[in-house]
């Protein structure tokens, strides 16, 4: 029964009541009944309305007296201000202790009736009357949701629980290389809550439709039914289309609060160790990008799903201010749609005929090849797009035996700028006797390390702690490669002889050891010889010559010539 609005039954009593009076009783029975079923009225209401003894109300004039005028508006806003602007239910529990501490020093006058209503108002009257002095005088819009929104059920991280196979978390990447100006490409990721199954489809430009063809053809793709997807509450998901695309094929649709990016841990996951990892943060627009992605993504879906193991959290809990974490043993996400009862025996079949099917170094050949076409396109060069070949994997083969030499072997790869360190995060233990070392290490240039700081700790007792022996062979290694630089480039500065903290030691598995007679040995393995030790026949200051005990001659350590 269809409602009707309070004017029309008033309109109807008013056609009806005269008729009704002046009818037989069958034909009251009549009229009642149908005035009844339209009205909605209880019987015995019906008779006494159309009977008219129900009598009329007056007409409301729709306003009541002021209870509270200016005066006590004017008091409340003082009060509040020397409350420092507190909130109403703050100031309602001040106001008796406040209007006594400010009569009682001179600062406020009140009148008995402003006082006893300054006592009686309450909070929600309090934050009424304050309204226009807590206005900026600029009133904000207030953005309205979209009315899709509200259709849209929210569903937060700790909801999932234990979902089947097709329950999907769903994201944007931007390609856009820091500038969100203008137009560039998009990444739309899915990831499988269960599984870890995840699909990635590229986009040229951000927009809805593009999102529902996406889905669309994802879904066709996926060897699984897709049961429900969770989005955030950006425009191109929280829309009319994507709301009946998922009413149309049965997919359960939700979304995530509003700033809270961790009800999308899962995709947000992928998006760094998957896309990001694999595109890079370059700025990519056009067709011609667009059509490299989903190249990319061709291959890639097929190496990570099929042959990249993944860990999953089986539980977490805290032991104090430890949190202790307990993972399953890691699997591929095919493994794991092959293990769950909840996938059809054809999907497996399914898996299995693709995963006998695929050559993972093939694939990773084609991703490395396309990688490298995207470097070229995120800086702006005009390249073209690889043919698709067949291609010869034993070079690639071989190169994979010596490819950790060269470091990151990703073109997509960008490495954040190291800044240099040039400070040192404590005090130098040897500052001060490093003149006294310099002059042991010309005099004695065998003496190892070792042997310096023994000789160090003997002639200072308790200054020298044992485990800073490492640091004085870290010292001693560096100004014998400085000497060693030195000798093979004749321009070089002494002064980094004498201070090794500045030089840059180079890694190296053999160390030299130079003697003033010109011969040259080679060492490996540890021990003094590890050390780099090379000694050069220097012509020592006359008053740097060490007496036999070792001791500095007289005068400043630190201004020492030599």
């Amino acid at each position: 029964m269809a409602t009707i609005s309070k004017k029309v039954r008033e309109e109807l009593v008013h056609a009806v009541a005269e008729r009704y009076q002046t009818s037989s009783k069958a034909d009251k029975t009549l009229i009642l009944d149908e005035f009844v079923r339209l009205t909605g009225y209880h019987r015995k209401h019906a008779v006494r309305v159309l009977g008219g003894r129900v009598p009329a109300k007056k007409p409301s004039t729709g306003s009541r007296p002021r209870l509270y005028d200016e005066a006590v508006r004017q008091a409340l806003v003082v009060l509040w201000e020397a409350s420092d602007r507190i909130c109403g239910k703050r100031l309602r529990a001040l106001l008796p202790l406040l209007i006594d501490a400010l009569e009682r020093h001179g600062h406020l006058q009140l009148e008995a009736v402003v006082r006893e209503k300054l006592h009686r108002v309450s909070a929600s009257t309090i934050d009424r009357l304050l309204a226009p002095a807590r206005s900026t005088g600029v009133r904000k819009r207030r953005n309205n949701p979209p009315a899709v929104r509200s259709q849209i059920p929210v569903r937060t991280f700790a909801d999932w629980g234990k979902p089947l196979p097709g329950f999907m978390e769903v994201d944007l990447v931007a390609h856009c290389g820091g500038v969100a100006s203008g137009r560039y490409n998009h990444t739309l990721v899915l990831t499988d809550i269960f599984s870890g199954w995840t699909e990635c489809m590229a986009l040229a430009v951000r927009d809805s439709c593009l999102v529902v063809d996406g889905l669309e053809r994802i879904r066709v793709a996926m060897p699984f039914a897709l049961r429900g997807i969770d989005t955030d509450n950006g425009g191109e998901f929280v829309n009319e289309f994507l709301l009946r695309f998922s009413r149309t094929h049965g997919i359960e649709l939700t979304r995530s609060r509003p700033y809270k990016k961790n009800d999308q841990a899962w995709v947000e996951q992928k998006n760094g160790t998957i896309v990001r990892r694999m595109i890079g943060y370059g700025r990519l627009e056009g067709i011609a990008a667009a059509e490299s992605l989903a190249r990319l993504y061709d291959s890639s879906r097929l190496f990570v799903n099929f042959f990249q193991p993944s860990f999953k959290l089986i539980k977490k809990e805290r032991v104090g201010a430890r949190v202790r974490k307990q993972y399953e043993t890691p699997q591929t996400p095919c493994s794991r749609l092959l293990a769950s009862p909840d996938v059809t025996e054809a999907s497996k079949e399914r898996l299995r005929a693709v995963l006998a099917s695929l050559d993972p170094l093939r694939l990773l050949d084609e991703i490395r090849t396309m990688q490298g076409h995207i470097a070229g396109l995120g800086r702006g060069e005009q390249v073209h797009t690889p043919p698709h070949r067949d291609a010869d994997l034993e070079r690639f083969l071989a190169s994979l035996a010596t490819a950790w030499m060269d470091g990151e072997v990703r073109p997509t790869h960008q490495p954040k700028a190291k800044v240099k360190r040039w400070w040192r995060t404590r005090r130098d233990p040897f500052e001060n006797v490093w003149p006294r070392v310099l002059v042991w290490l010309e005099s004695e240039p065998d003496r190892t390390a070792k042997e310096l700081f023994e000789r160090l700790r003997a002639k200072d007792p308790g200054a020298f702690h044992p485990n800073q022996l490492r640091t004085l062979q870290r010292r001693v290694k560096e100004w014998r490669m400085a000497a060693a630089r030195r000798l093979l480039f004749p321009g070089q500065l002494l002064s980094e002889m004498d201070h090794p903290q500045r030089l840059t030691v180079p890694d190296s598995s053999r160390s030299t050891s130079v003697h003033p007679s010109g011969a040259h040995s080679g060492q490996t393995g540890r021990g003094p010889q590890d050390e780099r030790e090379i000694s050069l026949a220097v012509t020592i200051h006359p008053a740097c010559k060490p007496d036999p005990d070792g001791a500095i001659p007289d005068g400043d350590a630190g201004n020492i010539p030599c």
